[in-house]
């Protein structure tokens, strides 16, 4: 059997979710389950060069295992769409001409995701772009007994301090910590009747972790009610025309 392919590639953006049981992948796990589908979907990502070739295709703000998402980016470069198999059926194959580049992506790699990881959207990014994610919005949803009054004064006693500074473990082997003041970024943190919203600056520097904002809020998973779920993530892109 023969596989005839075309050398043009092609930069797209997937926006995506993750929930159910799927938020316990790995941030290395999840992108085999993309690998995997595009696969199975005849999508022909690009592969580096060299001796260990990899798929052109990234997670620019990795998830935090344990954590639902709702706003997850996956960039990948395929090249001209899909494999077109010589001597068998083409209808599923992707032609530049015969439809939109995106929709047919979006729609044979949807039949190929499992459950619980559902695509938004399929766009054609730019050449060379970037991305590059600014703030999320963790939501924490508390069981109602602990949505005290104790919790609420301590939420205004983090947000009103100049520095929150907590000893980050770097080596987990070797057991080393470092110190890290943490409220640049913490953006903002709004408490309702049933969650708490928290919004968080991401920068080179990095960011706050989610064990982190528990331990704060002094919080553990017997008291929330729902997985923890990351939502509203803000995207800085940077490429040429």
């Amino acid at each position: 059997m023969h596989i005839a392919t075309l050398t043009k590639t092609m930069p797209l953006v997937i926006k995506f979710r993750l929930k159910g049981t799927l938020r316990f992948l790995s941030h290395a796990e999840t992108l085999r389950v993309f690998q995997r589908a595009c696969v199975r979907a005849g999508i022909n990502i690009q592969y580096s060069q060299g001796f260990n070739p990899r798929p052109k295709m990234s997670l620019p703000l990795p998830r935090p295992v344990g954590v639902e998402s709702d706003d997850e980016l996956l960039a990948i470069r395929v090249c001209n769409g899909v494999r077109t198999q010589e001597h068998k059926s083409t209808s599923n194959a992707y032609e530049p001409g015969n439809e939109d580049l995106c929709t047919f992506v979006m729609d044979k790699l949807s039949e190929q995701l499992p459950e619980g990881c559902e695509l938004f959207s399929v766009n054609i990014a730019r050449p060379n772009t970037s991305f590059q994610p600014c703030s999320a919005t963790y939501i924490l949803s508390v069981r109602p007994k602990y949505l005290d009054e104790d919790l609420r004064a301590r939420i205004e006693r983090l947000l009103a301090s100049n520095s929150l500074n907590i000893q980050r473990l770097i080596d987990r082997k070797n057991s080393k910590f470092k110190n890290v003041d943490v409220r640049v970024f913490l953006k903002s943190i709004k408490i309702n009747s049933l969650d708490i919203m928290v919004e968080c600056n991401i920068s080179q520097a990095g960011s706050i972790r989610i064990e982190e904002i528990l331990k704060l809020l002094e919080l553990d998973e017997d008291k929330l009610a729902l997985p923890i779920r990351r939502t509203k993530v803000q995207w800085q892109s940077n490429g040429n025309n």
